[in-house]
């Protein structure tokens, strides 16, 4: 006789947006943040605290336009439905991708430009520029094997490095969710917590994009099958 097979659970149209919806409203906090940065210097009034972009504009005209297209069009790389190509055409996945590698490599090494040569603001001190450093430069090395790794048909290692990197990138919008409860339950920050929170949004997109990358990986053996029982 032969056993059962395991019902396969399908997602919702619904429920596989989800995760691209909630990547998109997060990255609607740099987005922003970055408008009104573009807004300063196309005529707005110098003040200590922006001199530095008007003193080296170009570094953050970078910065801010090739985040954005990396945070929001990347949002859409995580729709399974976006990954299939139609015969004879490149799918929507792989386009998009052509852009984001330079858009992110470009949003990660401007970033770091500006985290080494900008004047230090009262809040940033030298703890949070380690930290800049190590995660800009992390996203970077994350971007170069994601290509790597696309490059010698290795798919699955490809999708968890650009995971990686994508989760450092978020993590901007996950500065706001980290750092607003803690001003709303305990108080202002200073150099010391402001720069342990930021710290606290990069490893905290990155434990996610791990947990996603695990679970992805335990997928095939789940759905596999199970062996067909000797006829009887």
């Amino acid at each position: 006789m032969k056993s059962a097979t395991l019902p396969r659970s399908r997602k919702s149209p619904r429920t596989r947006w989800l995760v691209p919806a909630a990547l998109i409203l997060l990255s609607l906090v740099p987005v922003i943040a970055g408008a009104v940065r573009l807004t300063e210097l196309s005529g707005g009034q110098i003040t200590p605290d922006n001199a530095r972009f008007f003193d080296s504009p170009v570094p953050v005209l970078i910065h801010i336009p090739t985040v954005t297209v990396y945070l929001v069009l990347g949002a859409f790389q995580f729709v399974p439905s976006l990954r299939r190509g139609k015969r004879g055409r490149a799918s929507w996945h792989k386009i998009a991708g052509r852009i984001l590698a330079p858009t992110g490599l470009l949003a990660a090494l401007s970033g770091l430009w500006m985290a080494v040569f900008y004047d230090l603001t009262p809040l940033d001190g030298p703890l949070l520029l380690v930290l800049r450093l190590a995660f800009g430069s992390a996203m970077v090395a994350f971007i170069v094997l994601g290509f790597i790794a696309v490059r010698r048909r290795n798919y699955v290692r490809h999708s968890e490095w650009m995971s990686r990197a994508y989760a450092i990138g978020i993590a901007q919008g996950t500065i706001v969710v980290v750092t607003i409860p803690w001003i709303l339950l305990v108080g202002p920050v200073d150099e010391l917590t402001r720069a342990l929170l930021i710290g606290a949004s990069w490893v905290l997109s990155l434990a996610v994009a791990e947990y996603f990358i695990h679970r992805r990986a335990q997928v095939p053996t789940r759905a596999a099958p199970p062996s067909r029982a000797p006829s009887s």
